[in-house]
């Protein structure tokens, strides 16, 4: 696996060597206090960067028209399947790199990271799933504690990928449907918090959808803002459904990401019919774009069986 950081900016590179250090730092807190020999024995194996500043084609252009600005993409693999639980070992960690980023501005370059261990990394190769595929192809390591070589893929056959992907295709888009026609009940009888939570269900949904049919993995979390980017990376058509030249844009959006936890229980949690209405029309274009991209994805594999 490469190890060279060359082809990215000087800039970049120290980006990147401080969110591995931030990285490490909160880990070793979640683990300070261990009691148990598993957690004890804790380790971070791995840190392998992926996605455009792995292959090169990034975007960095916040400050134009379009505002699309590509993320760090990180695996992490870890020496314990427990130590994947994202709230109990991870959740600081995302909350310092998004803190850093927004407020003291130490990073300028949104960071996005994913975490399992090497059997999850070597089943998912065994299975022959496109997504640490092309991670095992063309990820960088960034810290690896010994030189540990991944499991030699196994794609899958035309006949397997196509199956695959019409099955991912056929349970998650109409799930994603009906949870859109549950906001849009929800709206008309002005339930506005019950709304938005629906509509967050089926953007979620959306972007599990992509994943899978084109990838055959999705990270199992519910942060949109992540969902978004590893699905953008996928088809730039997905990048049109969502605005971001102008903050309200910006904000309806996050409001849609905070809806998952808030618009059930936080008293507190405000959305106007306006807002739904705006996130009813972006939700319905990304449906959209998802169903053109994994039809054409469909499609492309059933050329590859008839070939």
């Amino acid at each position: 696996m490469r190890t060279s950081l060359d082809h990215l900016p000087p800039a970049k590179q120290r980006e990147l060597e401080r969110v591995v250090q931030i990285l490490f730092e909160e880990f070793g807190d979640a683990i300070a206090i261990a009691t148990s020999d598993w957690k004890k024995q804790a380790r971070i194996l791995k840190v392998l960067l992926y996605g455009s500043y792995a292959r090169g084609g990034w975007v960095d252009e916040p400050h134009t028209a379009k505002g699309y600005q590509s993320d760090f993409d990180l695996l992490v693999i870890v020496n314990n399947p427990k130590l994947t639980d994202r709230i109990e070992f991870w959740g600081t960690a995302e909350d310092r790199l998004n803190r850093e980023l927004a407020i003291t501005r130490t990073l300028r370059t949104p960071v996005n990271f994913i975490v399992h261990t090497f059997q999850e990394v070597n089943d998912g190769l065994a299975h022959g799933r496109y997504f640490f595929m092309d991670i095992a192809r063309d990820g960088i390591a960034l810290y690896q504690s010994e030189d540990t070589g991944f499991h030699e893929p196994k794609p899958k056959t035309p006949e397997q990928a196509l199956a695959m992907a019409r099955e991912y295709f056929e349970e998650w888009y109409p799930s994603a449907s009906k949870r859109f026609d549950g906001a849009k009940f929800h709206l008309e009888r002005g339930n506005l918090k019950d709304a938005a939570f629906d509509f967050h269900q089926t953007t979620e949904r959306l972007y599990h959808c992509v994943l899978l049919v084109c990838t055959f993995y999705t990270p199992h979390i519910h942060n949109l803002g992540f969902l978004r980017t590893q699905a953008e990376r996928i088809d730039s058509r997905l990048v049109d459904a969502w605005p971001r030249d102008s903050r309200a844009d910006r904000s309806r959006f996050e409001k849609l990401k905070e809806a998952y936890v808030k618009a059930r229980y936080s008293k507190h949690f405000r959305i106007s019919e306006d807002e739904l209405a705006w996130l009813s029309e972006r939700v319905e274009v990304l449906g959209q774009a998802v169903q053109v991209v994994c039809e054409e994805r469909i499609s492309a594999l059933e050329q590859s069986v008839a070939a």
